[in-house]
């Protein structure tokens, strides 16, 4: 594929910016190659600036769920943009964007609206430190919630990706603070609570990681953390930013039947547009200001255009639930990909839940983050490569989720599984 004109882009943003990106996983840095840039997009696909089209399977990280530019969404970020594009002060679609999201996830009493999944993250822990006055939370490994201090700890995606464990510039003293067990270890998250249970304020959990190539939970490890965080009087949130919305109307809380005491979200709900929130129980929410005492607060959040987005991908969504066939397509993907890896005698494992997937080579089932980095993450590396030179567009990591959309279809599908053939015999050469 031509790629003259991204060179030339990426040489200018590597003069203006750290590694030429503005979030580390796009500077392919463990895929190989310089990435491309995009001038459009349109449906399920890409066209970047030398005038090559991809298969998207990044839908802005799961963003994009009813395709890109679908004319709905346009047309009310258009009409809003036309009423001004941020106030400072309340309007009625956060409202409505608010009473949505509630209808939609029972445990999401009270919500409030933020920028960014790392916001609605760092938010959701303050306020349940504030609320237990407690200090303590527990994550787990390869589980990111955004750039949060308390969560560069043993975290995945990017900072997966680069080999990073712990970012530098993360204090020590506040570490200490997080503690850390392995994602589906029941008995270890057992013990913790039994040695610690009285001083953890919260548990934050992906129910599915989506930062660590996609993980699902095994039976009963959500069931137990919300056991144990009921018992011993510690807050659940479900970070819900990747999974809400995406593998199920009312998220990943729906779909396994587990009710958090805080909720996080973001992508699908800003339509394409940066957004985040964060909700639960009335009683926790109504700590915030102004009506308690815990603080936070954003000029632009709940901006008029990324609402009018989310009202219009969230009221699409809710009238066609599209997720058995999202579904559908994800798996034969799946399949094909581990079709593909088992023809040439390769170890290849994959899940797939709503319109979110992943891709490991290596045995499967993956159920922790300590599994997934046995993968071979070299040989996804040049697979990923031999995708993109067949116009099939994979995350440029190993360790991310995939998406797809409303917009992929069939034949869609069948184009990336025979492309992904192709890429697999190269890739082992």
């Amino acid at each position: 594929m031509k790629s003259e004109v991204s060179r030339k882009l990426f040489e200018r943003a590597r003069q203006v910016s750290p590694g030429g990106v503005n979030s580390p996983v796009r500077a392919f840095l463990k895929v190989g190659g310089d990435p491309f840039f995009v001038e459009s997009a349109r449906g399920a696909r890409l066209r970047d600036v030398d005038g090559n089209e991809y298969l998207d399977f990044v839908m802005s990280w799961g963003a994009i769920l009813l395709g890109h530019a679908d004319p709905v969404i346009v047309d009310a970020v258009t009409r809003a943009a036309a009423r001004g594009t941020s106030y400072g002060a309340p309007s009625p679609l956060e409202l409505d964007l608010a009473e949505l999201v509630r209808e939609c996830m029972p445990a999401v009493e009270m919500v409030r609206f933020v920028n960014s999944g790392t916001e609605a993250t760092m938010s959701a822990v303050r306020l349940a430190r504030g609320a237990t006055g407690r200090d303590l939370i527990l994550k787990f490994t390869g589980c990111y919630h955004g750039h949060g201090d308390s969560f560069l700890v043993q975290a995945g995606s990017g900072v997966a990706t680069l080999g990073l464990p712990d970012s530098p510039g993360v204090p020590p003293e506040l570490a200490r603070l997080t503690l850390t067990l392995r994602y589906n270890d029941i008995e270890a998250v057992q013990y913790l609570f039994e040695r610690e249970g009285e001083r953890v304020a919260c548990v934050i959990v992906e129910p599915i990681i989506g930062n660590s190539g996609f993980i699902p939970p095994v039976r009963g490890f959500l069931e137990t953390l919300r056991t144990l965080t009921t018992k011993y009087g510690a807050l659940l949130i479900m970070d819900e930013v990747m999974t809400g919305f995406r593998v199920a109307l009312g998220g990943a809380q729906e779909r396994f039947r587990i009710t958090p005491d805080l909720s996080t979200m973001g992508k699908v709900i800003g339509g394409g547009l940066p957004v985040g929130a964060y909700g639960g129980r009335r009683d926790l929410m109504e700590r915030m200001a102004p009506t308690g005492p815990i603080y936070q607060a954003g000029t632009l959040s709940g901006n008029p255009l990324a609402m009018a987005a989310g009202i219009a991908q969230v009221m699409q969504i809710r009238e066609a639930r599209p997720y058995a066939e999202l579904e559908a397509r994800a798996r034969r993907v799946v399949d094909g990909f581990v079709d593909a890896a088992q023809q040439h005698g390769l170890p290849a494992w994959g899940d797939a839940a709503g319109g979110m997937f992943g891709l490991h080579f290596t045995e499967g089932p993956v159920t922790s983050y300590e599994q997934a980095k046995l993968a071979d993450t070299a040989l996804f590396a040049r697979f990923h490569q031999a995708c993109r030179e067949r116009g099939v567009f994979l995350p440029a990591s190993a360790f991310e989720a995939a998406f797809l959309s409303v917009a992929h279809t069939d034949a869609d599908i069948d184009f990336a599984i025979e492309q992904m053939h192709a890429a697999m015999a190269e890739a082992v050469q």
